[in-house]
């Protein structure tokens, strides 16, 4: 919690001071007629429960349109969730706006939005306090939202709204914490699939890139939007007796998130429900096979990662994305025992690697005088490193051939010539080179020691060696 956020939480529970305001200027409660001119401002009606009474704000909206059941969707948002998550009709999406953003005790959720989906559109319902006085029955009403839709949709909320929430029906000592039956927080899917393309997955960035916002949703506009910082002190000021003009910006801003996240839920159970046949970018198809990869449920999902990883790299990926997809599918393949594919991704690997490689040293740049020679990514040569090793693993042990053993010292060697390379260059940690070291070591001393035996075996007669072969691994990857 900062110092700001602090004392201004402490100057909000003091009495208003007296002083003179604009005849126009809407207060809070306690003056006048209680606050009637506020409900008539923020169009809201005043709900009474047990614990006394609330601002409810209600808004009804044609569009983003209803989502369809989950079908595959549901163990890639959620693993291990019920069944009952499934069913759009039980979701209720939650977004909160809050004192302040470091969360705690002393931090409360002012206006808690939630929305559902109500016919062909989304109904969007706002509690607000007019003062902390009216938690209690705020917390009342959200719990009856929740139990007639147990599954929470939030962004980000696993980690900032529900626990905040927690913590105040807590702090009640007398409302029970309601237990949604599962909870959907779809900023960690977000990040797997369109975070590469994107760098940013904060809601707004969403709207505009992946919903195309605001030309695909109607009455859409949040180039006058309130930033996230100022909405407590929104809130702050009209405690203190200041308008309330204000908080229409901050409802507004609340109800677009709401929006914005049933949007994005839509558009992202559409995608995961089934992305082979969406039409999508490279980049997000590789997020999603990683999404799958980790995700999905053994072995289907792995059949499933293997055909989406393909299809990513068959989009075009930019190179360091690129190898990488290459890496994860061949080990996908390695683990089904398809060592075709796997060896075949391995050698295409090292062989890119080595023609890049081959090109890069050999431009300089002039800059003050002084001659620089450009200095290859971490990227090519640590991939290469691991690609020659796995090739090498295989020919030890899986190739048939008889030229395996010497095939796998070959990559070995390779190897070890990139781990210099890279150590040189700075591109790894002294720590990690001396484990690849000693790895890759141990490796070609066994490989040695049975070619050595073999050479020496009257039943066995040393196998020549293929120069052809080892000239053309000297040049995949350059020392």
């Amino acid at each position: 919690m900062n110092t700001v956020d602090k004392f201004a939480r402490v100057n909000a529970l003091r009495p208003a001071m007296k002083r003179a305001r604009p005849v126009t200027a809407v207060t809070g409660r306690g003056e006048g007629d209680r606050g009637g001119d506020l409900v008539a401002l923020l169009g809201a009606t005043s709900e009474r429960t047990r614990y006394g009474e609330h601002l409810v704000v209600r808004r009804w909206y044609s569009q983003p349109e209803p989502c369809a059941p989950l079908n595959g969707a549901l163990q890639l948002l959620a693993p291990g969730a019920a069944r009952l998550a499934a069913n759009p009709e039980q979701w209720l999406f939650l977004d909160t706006e809050t004192t302040g953003l470091a969360g705690g005790t002393g931090t409360y959720a002012f206006l808690v939005g939630v929305a559902w989906w109500d016919g062909v559109g989304l109904q969007v319902e706002q509690f607000f306090l007019r003062d902390f006085g009216d938690e209690h029955s705020m917390l009342v009403a959200l719990a009856a939202r929740l139990a007639a839709r147990p599954v929470l949709v939030t962004f980000n909320g696993k980690s900032f709204d529900w626990p905040l929430l927690e913590t105040r029906y807590r702090m009640t000592r007398s409302i029970s914490v309601p237990e949604p039956a599962a909870h959907l927080d779809l900023l960690h899917p977000a990040r797997q699939v369109w975070r590469l393309r994107l760098g940013s997955v904060r809601l707004a960035e969403l709207e505009r890139s992946v919903l195309g916002a605001p030309s695909s949703l109607a009455d859409w506009d949040r180039s006058s939007d309130v930033r996230s910082e100022m909405i407590p002190h929104i809130y702050f000021d009209f405690l203190r007796g200041g308008s309330a003009v204000p908080l229409l910006d901050v409802l507004r801003h609340n109800q677009m998130d709401l929006r914005g996240l049933a949007a994005i839920a839509t558009r992202m159970a559409t995608l995961l429900d089934a992305p082979e046949h969406a039409d999508a970018h490279a980049l997000d198809l590789y997020g999603i096979s990683r999404l799958v990869r980790r995700r999905g449920e053994q072995p289907a999902a792995a059949g499933h990662a293997r055909r989406l990883y393909e299809r990513a790299l068959q989009s075009g990926l930019p190179g360091t994305v690129d190898r990488a997809a290459r890496l994860e599918l061949a080990a996908l393949a390695k683990r089904d025992g398809d060592y075709v594919r796997a060896c075949a991704l391995w050698e295409e690997l090292v062989r890119d690697v080595g023609a890049d490689l081959r090109v890069r040293p050999s431009h300089h740049s002039s800059e003050g005088g002084q001659t620089h020679r450009s200095a290859p990514t971490a990227c090519p040569t640590l991939d290469a490193i691991e690609a020659c090793e796995q090739l090498a693993m295989y020919y030890e042990h899986h190739a048939t051939d008889e030229s395996g053993p010497q095939r796998a010292l070959e990559f070995t060697e390779e190897a070890l010539a990139a781990l210099r390379r890279a150590a040189r260059a700075g591109l790894i940690s002294p720590e990690r080179h001396a484990r690849l070291r000693a790895r890759l070591e141990r490796r070609r001393v066994r490989l040695l020691r049975g070619l050595s035996s073999q050479a020496q075996s009257p039943e066995l007669p040393a196998r020549p060696r293929d120069a052809n072969r080892n000239a053309q691994c000297q040049n995949l990857i350059l020392d």
